[in-house]
């Protein structure tokens, strides 16, 4: 009971130090600390650092300049293991952008923008153009302009690139989709990264697994094409989708961000993984990978009608995100497909006072979830706009300006990852 007490009042302490003297010491201040009923000397360092660890993520940057024993703690083995240990981080959003030659994020807990430093390996390849492509635990995947791809933990900047990729025919080179996803067992992170290569009908699927390091060899997707393949049951594999990236699925005269024509999720239930992605009609293709077969979902509207459209994974299923115009109007809606009755089911609608402002404007969206939230770009040639949707209490925000060095920054995209510094490449 003693200990309780003592980590509950001493997490406190540690939030009050971490959140408050720095902004006044950076103000060249000073203020009395509270007084406590306990001396920093009773913790053992396996207490210290357990505590440490459920600290805020944006606070293992300021722990170094507290004392010399909290920098030896937050810069110790055990330190990132006591961290691997915590359940779940609120996420970031790593934004992106054409040029964009620096780490920004979104921090979701403290509702701010951040600036992170960019990972060396990736400034070293700026010029020939490496693009966030996925996302998935503490990690990010960057595609270089050579078609490799760098893993990299954005918020300690350690990075890791992959093998060279070979392809057994020149058929199976054209990339659709990178999804990627990882997986931690007693404090030990893995990640694997799925390619989605070929056209429809020739589909073929290609592994890179961490825990080999090595690109598995193609293999091939066959077409579903009996409908009793969308009964419940096949809800229980791992569906991956991937944006196509042809203009028919946006504004005609609109061009994706770069990062999400390879947009990509992945589901996972009960163990088992399947793939959703859409195709360049606008269709939703379901690509099952454990029997390694692919098939389409009805289409939301008319092929002949101009909308954007993206996709996202909430509480680990699919959900669309489809903004459209009628009768002098635009409305932005979210969509889940309703296994039972086979057929798209409206869960949200922005109010149509938000939405109504894009008519007319061409708008693109890209939008990446996370828990009950979609994080949602909407850009346009005239501006840039980012709202996040909770899905449960069907509230949009829009979030404020991101302005770095006085200069108002507009991202394109974002993708979200869990702010970990224990996520090794």
């Amino acid at each position: 009971m003693r200990k309780v007490l003592i980590f509950c009042m001493f997490v406190n302490y540690l939030l009050d130090v971490c959140f408050r003297d720095f902004g006044l010491m950076e103000r060249g201040l000073k203020r009395k600390l509270p007084q406590n009923n306990f001396s920093m000397d009773e913790l053992n360092e396996d207490l210290l650092e357990r505590i440490l660890s459920w600290l805020p993520t944006s606070a293992f940057f300021r722990l170094n300049s507290v004392s010399k024993r909290w920098k030896s703690a937050a810069n110790s083995a055990s330190f990132k293991l006591a961290c691997s240990r915590i359940p779940s981080r609120d996420p970031w959003f790593l934004m992106v952008a054409p040029n964009l030659k620096q780490s920004v994020v979104f921090n979701s807990a403290e509702n701010s923008w951040k600036r992170l430093n960019y990972p060396c390996h990736l400034r070293e390849d700026s010029d020939q153009g490496c693009m966030p492509v996925a996302a998935s635990g503490g990690l990010v995947c960057y595609r270089k302009s050579s078609g490799n791809f760098i893993v990299c933990n954005p918020v300690t900047g350690s990075c890791s690139e992959l093998p060279p990729l070979h392809f057994a025919s020149e058929n199976h080179q054209s990339l659709n989709a990178v999804v990627m996803s990882s997986t931690t067992s007693n404090g030990q992170q893995s990640y694997k990264i799925v390619l989605v290569l070929g056209e429809i009908p020739n589909l073929f699927l290609k592994f890179y697994n961490s825990s080999s390091g090595c690109w598995e060899d193609e293999s091939a997707l066959k077409k579903n094409v009996d409908d009793s393949s969308m009964d419940c049951d096949s809800t229980d594999a791992n569906v991956v989708y991937f944006l196509s990236t042809t203009g028919t699925v946006v504004a005609s005269n609109m061009q994706r961000s770069p990062s999400k024509q390879y947009s990509s999720v992945i589901t996972n239930k009960d163990g088992w993984e399947t793939v959703y992605f859409l195709s360049s009609s606008g269709t939703v293709v379901a690509c099952n990978l454990a029997d390694k077969s692919f098939f389409e979902y009805p289409r939301l509207l008319p092929v002949f009608s101009e909308y954007s459209i993206d996709i996202a994974v909430c509480n680990g299923e699919l959900v669309v995100v489809l903004l459209s115009e009628f009768l002098e109007s635009a409305s932005l809606r979210v969509w889940k497909y309703d296994e039972a009755n086979r057929r798209w089911q409206q869960i949200v609608v922005m109010p149509a006072a938000m939405s109504h402002e894009w008519y007319g404007r061409k708008v693109d969206i890209n939008c990446v979830g996370a828990g009950d939230r979609i994080f949602i770009c909407l850009n346009s040639p005239e501006t840039c706009t980012y709202i996040v949707c909770d899905l449960v209490t069907n509230t949009w925000v829009e979030l404020p300006k991101c302005c770095i060095n006085g200069e108002v920054m507009e991202f394109m995209s974002a993708f979200s990852f869990e702010p970990r510094i224990e996520a090794a490449v």
